[in-house]
């Protein structure tokens, strides 16, 4: 396939966090807008005809946007989505195949989920893309593929030879792979070539098909993988070839990417080992000086194992399996048989761990690192190591793993490398605490469950989250919030279905803490990414949720709500917008809604099907809302509240050409056009048309919004005083209360907003709260909202044990 640019191998360790950031963060919608802009200047090249250069130019700005996302996994697979179907929709032009193709093996390198989303994009393809011979052999020869996962689809799909297209397209593929164009091993299409062979071996079988068999088995097994090469070796010798590669084969195809599938030279782990013993000699000695480590790290470079290639990798995998295996031989573990248990830890000599994280530090410390390889990389190298080490050992161990030896290991390395030190000459301390958060990520409770405790410990370290959160400030923050989003998506099916064991019981109160520590010191962190999180926590974490809510700028000062006739739109602060860093609008541009609102907000077209079909839209698939425990795609309710909320009020902006008055928006004479028809229907609608649990889920989507005075906080508290009115039914007002009240009867902090509202219900004769049927319907009842409106200044009077923990002064904090 001749193609204007050959997309380059994938490239290990890609890491410009520092460049990423330097300018201003992207939403993934955002940059789904600019590779737009991209694709329309790669589209106007490719038609002129241009030399590669120039199309090579506009290829690599695909990566510059993504490096400067919030969320650069999410908007690498967006744009990864995009182009791939444009692959397609272009199959028959090779010039637009290869500049497409170069655009994903760019995006790959940025985000390696990349490859395994397209493997699965492609595998459950319609057949018109899966037997594309030209796309499918590009993908694999960009290694955009991941073949050990495809060869054994393919080879399912063939199905003893009873499907055709897939019988012939497998032949083909072998042929152009392993006949034509040699670059791919036998070993890495075992499972297909293994397919073919049995329907080879069948009488009456293509004559042209067994030859192709032979063909590929002589060029993996001989040593020149060359077309026309000698098969008339002696046969013998070969098929003792044709059955080791076969053997090596099979062990091949369980290996991952890049890990420890590939052995080590002969004597390779003797030499680290005793590199490794050296070193702890020399650790150990009470007169060792920075002469004696700086001679060892110059006769450790003499040896070539710190250039950057794979034998850099090599060595390091070594030395983290020989410190960690010597680390855990000093345990006595009493029953010897059984899953490790806290009862049963004995102290372990944790001398090799140490002095095998010192040899990092001096490594980063004094060597002189070769051309085009940094520190920073290196760094990374040695992190990427140590995670699939933590990874390969919980998934071989299971039950049995340890993660203490690991632990220690990350714990040295973030005292002594996480630091302003003078030694470090050169060192961007921002890409170092970005490097530990990117391997923080890849060890995430989701995909090592057992390293969960240390995990957590690891990311709240004192050496880690401060200085992330303040150095080159905000920069480090979306790495930051990756992680606590990575470990609120843990906790949310145990949270969910109230599956509070022991262990999740201590992980819960850990989360806890670290909220609390943020909500101290770096509130304006839980103020910015607010939105974010209240994605992933489910509707039953009342308190984890109040916490986020309830934090506010550290220059603000909030009045104390309960303050008599208290002006809330006199507040200076009420008329500003929060800045808010998460993506609102991803979840409606992923759902291709977002359009359909900004028609319905600016036109409010008549006769428009909009509204009648929003709940539908708002459904989730069946197989969806069983893992999700909801039939609601609560994000997309999310989204959807914020984003017209803020749409309505920046229309009252544009207006007025000034920030929305928020008298304006108190004035009820005409509060509908004041507030935006479109909006309040589209708030209305849903009040209406949904059941009682999607009705719940929005209601607590708006009620998320009622946080400390801003434009927002004012706005959504009118809302949701407004859909208490009289027009709707008292199941919804009702249901209202409940989400207020219940996110009051927890212990504090409440947010500032929550209690301005339900102040105002329960106090304003407007709303006729008292007279209401089911603030009367028991008499525990009664009293419970009694005891809550006492607390918040109001008329009633109850004992003030009624209600534990809830509102006793009515002070925010």
């Amino acid at each position: 396939m001749s193609a204007i640019i050959s997309p380059a191998p994938a490239t290990q360790g890609i890491e410009r966090p520092a460049a990423a950031l330097s300018e201003s963060l992207l939403t993934t919608g955002e940059a789904l807008e600019k590779y737009g802009l991209v694709a329309q200047k790669l589209d106007a090249l490719l038609v002129k005809g241009v030399v590669e250069a120039e199309v090579q130019g506009v290829v690599a700005e695909v990566p510059d946007i993504l490096l400067r996302c919030v969320s650069r996994d999410e908007a690498a697979l967006a744009v990864a989505q995009k182009v791939f179907k444009s692959l397609y929709e272009n199959s028959t032009n090779a010039t637009y195949v290869g500049a497409y193709l170069a655009i994903l093996a760019a995006i790959r390198d940025v985000c390696k989920l990349v490859v395994k989303e397209l493997t699965s994009w492609v595998i459950y393809s319609d057949e018109d893309r899966k037997f594309n011979k030209e796309i499918t052999i590009g993908l694999i020869r960009s290694e955009l593929l991941n073949l050990s996962e495809y060869n054994v689809h393919i080879a399912k799909l063939i199905d003893g030879g009873r499907n055709k297209s897939a019988t012939d397209f497998a032949i083909s593929l072998v042929q152009a792979l392993v006949i034509n164009e040699p670059g791919v091993s036998m070993s890495e299409l075992y499972h297909l070539i293994d397919a073919l062979a049995k329907l080879a071996m069948r009488p009456g079988s293509p004559e042209s098909l067994q030859q192709l068999i032979e063909f590929a088995r002589s060029n993996s097994a001989g040593a020149n993988s060359i077309p026309g090469f000698n098969a008339s070796k002696d046969e013998k010798a070969r098929q003792s070839k044709d059955k080791k590669q076969v053997l090596m084969s099979r062990a091949a195809t369980t290996r991952e990417e890049n890990d420890y599938a590939v052995s080590d030279p002969a004597g390779f782990r003797d030499q680290v080992s005793l590199l490794l013993a050296d070193w702890c000699r020399i650790c150990d000695l009470p007169t060792a000086s920075d002469a004696v480590y700086s001679h060892y790290l110059s006769q450790l470079q003499q040896t070539g194992l710190l250039k950057g290639d794979d034998m850099t990798d090599r060595f390091f995998r070594v030395l983290t399996e020989l410190s960690v295996a010597h680390c855990l031989s000093s345990e006595q573990n009493i029953t010897g048989s059984l899953p490790i248990q806290s009862s049963q830890l004995q102290n372990l000599s944790f001398g090799a761990i140490d002095a095998f994280a010192k040899l990092v530090v001096y490594i980063m410390k004094y060597c002189t690192m070769d051309q085009g390889m940094s520190k920073v990389i290196l760094l990374a190298k040695v992190l990427s190591v140590s995670v699939r080490a933590v990874q390969k050992d919980s998934e071989d161990k299971k039950a049995y793993f340890n993660p203490r030896p690991y632990f220690r290991l990350f714990i040295n390395w973030l005292l002594d490398l996480a630091s302003l030190d003078p030694l470090l000459d050169g060192v961007n301390f921002q890409q170092v605490l970005t490097s530990f958060a990117n391997a923080f990520h890849a060890l995430q409770p989701l995909k090592v469950p057992g390293f969960s405790f240390a995990w957590l410990e690891l990311i709240s370290h004192r050496s880690f989250m401060p200085k992330l959160l303040t150095i080159n400030l905000p920069k480090g923050w979306p790495f930051f919030q990756r992680l606590i989003v990575d470990l609120f998506k843990f906790l949310e099916p145990y949270l969910r279905n109230a599956e509070l064991s022991e262990p999740v019981q201590f992980l819960y109160k850990g989360t806890l803490r670290v909220l609390l520590v943020l909500l101290h010191d770096f509130p304006e962190f839980l103020c910015d990414y607010h939105f974010s999180f209240c994605d992933v926590i489910p509707p039953s974490c009342i308190q984890m949720r109040n916490v986020i809510l309830s934090a506010f700028p550290r220059h603000m000062r909030l009045p104390d709500p309960s303050t008599p006739n208290l002006k809330i739109d006199l507040l200076s602060e009420i008329s500003q917008s929060p800045r808010i860093l998460s993506d609102v609008d991803g979840a409606l541009k992923v759902k291709l809604i977002k359009s359909d609102i900004d028609e319905y907000l600016m036109t409010k077209a008549e006769g428009s099907l909009f509204l009648t079909e929003l709940k539908q839209r708002l459904l989730l698939s069946p197989s969806e809302a069983n893992l999700a425990g909801t039939r609601y795609n609560v994000p997309l309710i999310n989204s959807i509240v914020l984003y017209v909320g803020m749409q309505a009020i920046q229309q009252l902006q544009s207006r007025s050409n000034q920030p929305a008055s928020t008298q304006q928006i108190s004035q009820n004479s005409n509060m509908e056009n004041l507030l935006v028809g479109a909006a309040l229907d589209i708030f209305q609608s849903l009040i209406k048309n949904l059941d009682a649990e999607g009705r719940y889920l929005f209601l607590n989507a708006v009620a998320n919004q009622l946080r400390y005075p801003n434009i927002h906080t004012y706005y959504f508290s009118f809302v949701l005083l407004y859909l208490f009115g009289d027009k709707n039914p008292e199941p919804v007002q009702e249901q209202i209360t409940r989400v207020l009240l219940e996110r009051l009867i927890v212990n504090r902090p409440h947010p500032w907003g929550l209690l301005i509202t339900f102040i105002e219900l329960i106090k304003n004769p407007k709303y006729a709260f008292w007279s209401r049927s089911f603030t009367r319907c028991a008499p525990e009842i009664e009293k419970l909202f009694e005891s809550v409106s006492r607390s918040c200044g109001g008329p009633k009077t109850v004992d003030d044990g009624m209600v534990s923990g809830g509102l006793s002064d009515g002070n925010v904090h």
